[in-house]
This record gives C-alpha cells, structure tokens and sequence, in this order.
C-alpha cells in the first residue's frame, strides 16, 4: 500500500510516500511538517528512507525521521547531507513488497533518481515527470533542460505501457492511463520553449 503523507499539507514540502509491506520505506522525507506523526498513524516502524533526490522540499524533515526510526537514508549521491548509502543507476531496492529499479534521471538535479517496478506497475517520478504534461524545472541549480529531456525520454523507454500507477514529487498521483501521462511529458519537454 502506497500513502502519501503530505497529502492536504499546506505548507513548502514534497509528497512523501509511505510504502509499507515488507520492508516499509518512506519515499522522501517532505518538509515543514511532521512526518513523524503521520508515519506512525499507520505503521509501527520503518525500515529506510529512500531519496528520489536532495531538493530541501525533499529533505528538510530528513533529521527527524531519521532520529525518530534510526533509519538509514539511501540516494544516488552519498556525498550529498544526510545520506547514508548509494543506490546506484539501475540498482534495484525493495519497496514495500516490491522490487524496483533505481534510474538516474538527472536534469532537475544531477541526483535524481525515479524508481520503476515492472511488477508492481508501479513508477514513483519525484520531480521528472508531473501529470497532464508537466515536467521538472530547470532553473534551480543543476538544472538542464537537454538532460531532463534525455532523462524523460529513457524513463519514457524504459516504463511499461499498462504503468498502473504514477507518484510524483508534488500534486496528486495518477492511477488512470499513467503511461500516458509519462508521454504526454516526454513532448511538452521536447516542444515547449
């Protein structure tokens, strides 16, 4: 089962997904409220916190999870804050009670990662790939447009037609037609100026 805790939050944060099953992972942390809580109004425990990618919005409640779970944090870059642990590129990590692969999709931010289940039809974009179009800005730094478009497109290449269900970094999910959503980014990227 897939939460996500920021849901109805008004405040600067990411969505952050609490994928509980086997082994309970939390897909960002969020930021600017407590997670903490929300964490433990449906499990008892989590096992890790996986990082789609540093942006603050992602990480500002990092510490907290981390001091209230004990929990390690796993991302593409070890270097970066708070991170314990790489997943490298085509990686693969066990979310909930299924296995996923991690795919460097760098554009946004040279440490993003999404994370793909062909089994579970399942594909959480962080802030790559957004519904109805939207796609992940380049403004920030490490933002590059050619890249971002690159990384789309490898996603877009990778991830199966009957994508079930679609979790992004910000807004709602979408479990209708996701793959078509993933198309629809992969042209506006290529075709908005």
């Amino acid at each position: 089962m897939i939460h996500n805790l920021a849901a109805g939050v008004q405040a600067f944060t990411s969505n952050a997904f609490l994928v509980d099953g086997e082994r309970t992972v939390l897909v960002d942390a969020g930021a600017n409220f407590d997670v903490v809580s929300r964490v433990e109004e449906r499990v008892d425990d989590v096992d890790a916190l996986v990082l789609t990618h540093t942006h603050p919005d992602h990480v500002g409640n990092l510490p907290d999870v981390v001091e209230a779970f004990g929990v390690d944090v796993w991302g593409f870059d070890p270097e970066a804050d708070g991170v314990d642990h790489a997943i490298a590129d085509e990686g693969t990590v066990t979310l909930g009670d299924d296995e996923y692969v991690a795919l460097h999709t760098p554009g946004h931010k040279d440490d993003h990662l999404c994370f793909y289940s062909a089994g579970a039809g399942v594909l959480f974009a962080g802030d790559l790939i957004f519904p109805n179009g939207s796609f992940g800005r380049t403004d920030l730094e490490e933002g590059d447009r050619g890249t971002l478009i690159e990384s789309i497109e490898r996603v877009e290449s990778r991830v199966s037609g009957d994508l079930g269900e679609l979790h992004v970094g910000h807004g709602p999910s979408v479990s209708r037609n996701a793959y078509s959503h993933v198309e629809l980014a992969s042209e506006a990227a290529r075709h908005t100026p």
